[in-house]
């Protein structure tokens, strides 16, 4: 079997648990690097840092588990943060600054970037990840793209990012069976190969040359925060197929060798297990340190 080898682009932010006193790293990005890592992966992350305690906290995360982030941008200022609160284990989002220098400044990509970015099997970026822009110029490098666009996707948004990706991710436990089929069958009619639907403790979905298949999901012993459950999914998906299958498999719906259903089945079952087992951990992964720097709560606005 095969390292898999996986660099995530976009964000970078911490935690911030007022109902702990504590920040915990994350970021969709930074939370894909660290689950790859714990599946025995290979990942790196490019990112933008601000040059706060905040991003010293993601960092010493970072390196304590061997994620490369040394292409990633630093700049003085603000580094992404957002302030969060539980409810019975539950994450309740409460006010961020909005990524913070991560979105005034663009990543005028390099072509020592781009070298570095083909080392790699696969590119996974997000909605939060302020690369909108780029989305293009990245898909050119002829690595396959697995976005997660969350639950806050728009119809023209699905039309900008879904020709530059070969898997996509849709959180849509807030739609009912019918909605959720429609807006799969959006993505792969936009050219998207795989296209994954979780739908939280209900299971997931993905669909696959037109075909629907369902695994349940793994109920998680103790629930202490689910903070990250859905990019540890992800991550753990992604990597079981590279493990198994050449990153060509994600480029082209027709190469189905006819194992291929059989994989993405045992690769949701490994991720609603891994799933399951991360709510049992507080903060996304772990390394949480006292809160620094400002807390914003929008609750009475």
């Amino acid at each position: 079997m095969r390292q898999p080898r996986i660099i995530a682009i976009g964000d970078a932010v911490c935690d911030k648990y007022l109902s702990r006193g504590k920040m915990y790293p994350g970021g969709q990005c930074v939370n894909t690097c660290a689950y790859a890592h714990m599946n025995n992966a290979e990942s790196a992350f490019l990112g933008k840092f601000g040059n706060d305690e905040v991003a010293e906290c993601i960092q010493a995360a970072l390196k304590n588990m061997n994620v490369d982030f040394s292409h990633s941008r630093n700049y003085e200022g603000e580094n992404g943060f957002a302030c969060v609160t539980l409810n019975q284990g539950d994450r309740v989002f409460i006010g961020s600054n909005h990524g913070g220098v991560a979105k005034e400044y663009p990543y005028d990509f390099t072509q020592e970037d781009f070298s570095y970015i083909r080392k790699f099997d696969l590119i996974y970026t997000n909605l939060n990840a302020y690369i909108d822009d780029d989305i293009e110029e990245i898909a050119s490098l002829g690595l396959p793209v697995a976005f997660d666009f969350s639950n806050r996707w728009t119809d023209e948004y699905l039309k900008k990012i879904c020709p530059h990706i070969k898997v996509a991710m849709l959180s849509c436990a807030h739609l009912s069976d019918k909605e959720r089929e429609r807006e799969m069958n959006k993505v792969k009619e936009l050219g998207v190969p795989f296209v994954l639907g979780t739908i939280g403790e209900a299971g997931s979905y993905i669909l696959y040359h037109g075909e629907m298949m369902y695994e349940k999901a793994v109920k998680a012993e103790s629930i202490m925060d689910t903070m990250g459950a859905g990019d540890s999914y992800f991550a753990t998906f992604l990597t079981y197929i590279l493990r198994h299958k050449d990153p060509e498999f994600f480029k082209e719906e027709s190469k189905d060798d006819g194992n291929a259903k059989e994989l993405l089945k045992k690769a949701m079952q490994a991720g609603a297990e891994f799933a399951s087992k991360i709510c049992g951990v507080e903060g996304a992964f772990g390394y949480g340190m006292p809160i620094a720097g400002r807390i914003i709560d929008n609750r009475n606005n």
